[in-house]
Formats: structure tokens, C-alpha cells, sequence
């Protein structure tokens, strides 16, 4: 107890987190310029003294995240000078070339539910810079910041993005890493769709994921099993979209957290188990100009304007391009099964859920396009950025009639290596990424697709999850 008495760091109730919370996420939606955020953080930080560290967070080109503790005194100090070695990450840079820096990003500051995370620890995005100071190419969070930044100051546009992020709970701590086809995951649920009974684990860790959300600010709408046993899926209100990217990195973060805690894993590979439902991030995207959406027409089709139609068609004529960034992986080509509800086809309807694009009923307030092929490992960040710069600036090689719209029966790729192959052709990939990005990707998953088996059969293979991007840890990636 003596020991216990010893320490003073910050814990704070979960009704003061959201507060203070909200409030930071209300000082970006005003558009506090960064200056001004800088100043009043640190400001906090210097007179808080029962902070201890600052997490400090940054994704690599496939979308793990990372993240460093900074001692609170030192990052006050240092704020302005962070290097890192680039060449440890993967996806970045070479070792001659390996010094990289980190600038705070200061209004993504949070404060942190101190039960998940420990006590006396906020956490902080970063953007990633080169030896010149400008936005290093393969930090997709700085390109994909750089490109919202500049649709509202040249055209005031403002993209919103909510995203609807499936997983699966596993019994057991790192089941991932330890996983083997022969034995495969257990289940902790065998419910579904809706049920689970109140004191379940599925539930509770449900609940205490809600509530780690909610006191970050999420601004929580609904959360429920899936339709998979084990299944689970929590909603959060629209945001822009690189808000909603980082949003879904802590979404994940969290939740593997709070199910280790449980003795539990938090799994978001796209199809864990063969013969049941897969995961998906159906990604809702609409925007607004002047507060208006500009996505809705009273008198549109579906109820949707010239302007969102006009995205949905880009889409769906690069839809084939840019399928390796919205199915990243080995496993995530499980998903584009034609059975269970598969997102497969290269069309858009309001009703048939195997349509790459849905188009949901909505009002003024929330008309949007559905993105329903994009699997819950893509990196948000390069995922939401190719989506926007799709729908806006995309090739238009194919007239689209309502009708094809919705009777086209073109299909997504089924494996990585058609949708690689497919993604190496593309001009349009090279342009979004820029070439040597794109190579970089590539790379990556060519490296990932040569160490599984080139037929996918009907179990999950013990080496598309210990190679997939979110599991391997450095060792195991260098050693095979």
C-alpha cells in the first residue's frame, strides 16, 4: 500500500475524460490553427505534474501502428527535435537513409482512460518528416492530411467518414501468434446477430470497449455481436476523415487492450474462420461544403446528387485498381467469397448487399455512399485518402448508366495476386501513391503473398496469419 501511496499520476473519472475530450476534438472541427493548439498543450503539460509519458503514435505504409513513450519533461524540452530510425519500420525507409523525424500533431492530443492504458499517460498522433522537413512520401496520415487540408482551402470542401469496423474475440492472449490451422481460434461467443446475454465475455468486453470510446471522445451510436459467432461491431458518429482514420486506429488499439486485459484477443483479420461470416469496414463517405451536404438531392435518384453519383462512378471504373489498398492481405481475398454476403461485385445499389458500393437511405443530414469491400486491415489512412482521391479525380474510361449501375457483373479480385497484378498496371495507383510508394507497397505484399500458399483452399493457413501485416512482429518478419 506504502508503494501505491508513492506514486501521484493523473487518473481521471471517465465522465471528466469525455469532456475534456470532446473539447479537444471540438478545437480541430473549429479549425484552431496548430500554433495555437501547440502553445496550450504544452503549456498543460509543463503545469500538469502528474503526467509521467506522452505516447506518441505513427502507422507504417501497411497501417500497424506504432507507438513511443516520450517522458513528459523530455517531450516539453524536445518537442521539436523527435528522430527515429525509419529503416526499423517496415514499408519505410533504407538504412542509408534511415533518420526520419517526428512532428507532433498537438490536436489529436487525448487523455486516456487510465484502466486500459495505465495512469499519468496522454497520447498524441505524429506526422512523419524527412531530412528536409517536408511530409515523408510513405506517412499515408501527413499525404492524407496534406489532401483534406487542401480540398477545404481551395474548394471548402470537407470529407466525412464514418466507418462500421467488424472484429472477432478469441479466447486466449496472442492467439494470433500462436495460431496453427490444425487447432485454428476459439471462440468465445456462439451467439450471433444481436445476442449475447448481458454478462457473456463477448458482452462485457463489448461494454468495456464502448466505454473506453466514449470516454475518448468517440461519441458512441450503437454497438452489438455480429452476425459471426464471436463477431463483434461498434458504431461512432461521422467525422473527417483523417479524424475517422485515427479514430480507427485507436478503435483497435483499444480494443486488443481491453481483450487482453480479459485474457482475450481482439482479432481484425478479415476472415479468421473459414465457413463463417468475415469482417469488413464498410466505409460511409459524403461531403460537405459550407456545412451543406453536398451529397443529397431531394429529387436525386436514391435521393443522391449529380455530384455523389459522379463519385460512385469513379469508383466502380477503378474499382479493380485500387483493391489491393482496400484488401491488403492474403486472408482479406477469403472475404470476396461469393458466399456469406461477399462485397464482391463492381456495382452500386441501395438494396443488394454483394454490391461494392450500397447506397443507404438517408436525409440531408446523413446521405452518404457505402463502401462495402474494404476489409478491416487496410490502412485507413491510404485506404480513405485513394477513396477520396478515386471518387473525386478518377478515371472515367466506361460510361455508367443508372442501370449498369446496378446490373454490371464485373467482380473484384479473388486472390492478392490478380488484385497486385492489377494494381501494378494501373497509372491511376501511380499518380494517387506516386511511384516509389506504390513500389514500396508492392513490395510488401508480393513478400507477404510468397510466404502463403498460392491457393487459398477451405481452412485458414497457419502463415497467412503469422505473415499478415498486423501480426508479425520484426523478428519473426526477418527471419523467414
Amino acid at each position: 500500500m506504502a508503494a501505491t501511496e508513492l506514486k501521484n499520476f493523473l487518473e481521471i473519472p471517465y465522465d471528466q475524460l469525455e469532456e475534456l475530450n470532446i473539447e479537444a476534438k471540438e478545437k480541430v472541427q473549429k479549425r484552431t490553427s496548430e500554433d495555437e493548439l501547440m502553445a496550450y498543450y504544452l503549456k498543460y503539460l509543463h503545469d500538469e505534474k502528474r503526467i509521467k509519458a506522452a505516447t506518441v503514435c505513427f502507422s507504417d505504409l501497411e497501417g500497424k501502428l506504432h507507438m513511443l513513450d516520450y517522458d513528459k519533461k523530455f517531450l516539453v524540452k524536445s518537442y521539436d527535435n523527435l528522430t527515429f530510425d525509419g529503416s526499423s519500420v517496415r514499408g519505410f525507409s533504407v538504412v542509408s537513409e534511415s533518420d526520419l523525424r517526428l512532428t507532433i500533431d498537438w490536436g489529436t492530443f487525448r487523455w486516456l482512460p487510465s484502466d486500459v492504458f495505465g495512469p499519468g499517460k496522454v497520447i498524441v498522433f505524429a506526422l512523419i518528416k524527412d531530412k528536409e522537413g517536408k511530409t515523408y512520401a510513405s506517412d499515408m496520415r501527413g499525404v492524407l492530411k496534406e489532401y483534406t487540408e487542401t480540398l477545404y482551402k481551395d474548394q471548402q470542401l470537407t470529407a466525412n467518414i464514418a466507418v462500421e469496423c467488424e472484429g472477432f474475440l478469441f479466447r486466449g492472449v496472442m492467439c494470433e501468434q500462436n495460431f496453427n490451422s490444425r487447432d485454428g481460434f476459439q471462440l468465445v461467443s456462439s451467439g450471433g446477430y444481436y445476442s449475447s446475454l448481458p454478462k457473456d465475455e463477448l458482452k462485457l468486453f463489448i461494454d468495456g470497449l464502448a466505454e473506453a470510446q466514449r470516454a475518448m471522445a468517440f461519441e458512441n451510436e450503437k454497438d452489438h455481436p455480429e452476425v459471426a459467432p464471436s463477431q463483434f461491431e461498434l458504431n461512432y458518429t461521422y467525422c473527417d476523415a483523417l479524424l475517422a482514420a485515427d479514430q480507427l486506429q485507436l478503435y483497435k488499439l483499444v480494443a486488443r487492450q481491453v481483450a487482453a486485459n480479459m485474457g482475450l484477443t481482439a482479432s481484425f483479420l478479415p476472415k479468421p474462420i473459414a465457413g463463417i461470416n468475415s469482417s469488413g469496414m464498410h466505409t460511409n463517405i459524403s461531403l460537405a461544403q459550407k456545412d451543406k451536404n453536398i451529397f443529397f438531392a431531394a429529387k436525386g435518384e436514391d435521393k443522391l446528387s449529380a455530384k455523389a453519383w459522379d463519385f460512385v462512378d469513379r469508383i466502380l471504373n477503378s474499382a479493380q485498381d485500387i483493391c489491393l489498398v482496400l484488401n491488403p492481405s492474403v486472408n482479406a481475398y477469403r472475404r470476396l467469397d461469393p458466399h456469406y454476403e461477399a462485397p464482391n461485385q463492381i456495382k452500386s445499389s441501395p438494396v443488394d448487399r454483394t454490391s461494392m458500393v450500397r447506397i443507404p437511405l438517408g436525409n440531408d443530414k446523413s446521405a452518404r455512399v457505402e463502401v462495402r469491400s474494404v476489409a478491416p486491415d487496410a490502412n485507413p489512412y491510404m485506404a480513405f485518402y485513394i477513396l477520396l482521391r478515386t471518387g473525386l479525380e478518377g478515371p472515367m474510361t466506361e460510361a455508367i448508366t443508372s442501370e449498369t449501375r446496378r446490373t454490371r457483373t464485373r467482380f473484384l479480385p479473388d486472390n492478392i495476386y490478380d488484385a497486385i497484378r492489377l494494381c501494378k498496371a494501373s497509372e491511376f495507383t501511380s499518380t494517387v501513391l506516386t511511384p516509389a510508394v506504390k513500389e514500396k507497397f508492392l513490395e510488401r505484399k508480393q513478400a507477404s503473398a510468397d510466404r502463403c500458399p498460392k491457393e487459398l483452399g477451405s481452412i485458414v493457413k497457419t502463415s497467412e496469419i503469422l505473415f499478415h501485416h498486423e501480426v508479425t512482429n520484426q523478428y519473426l518478419s526477418g527471419k523467414y
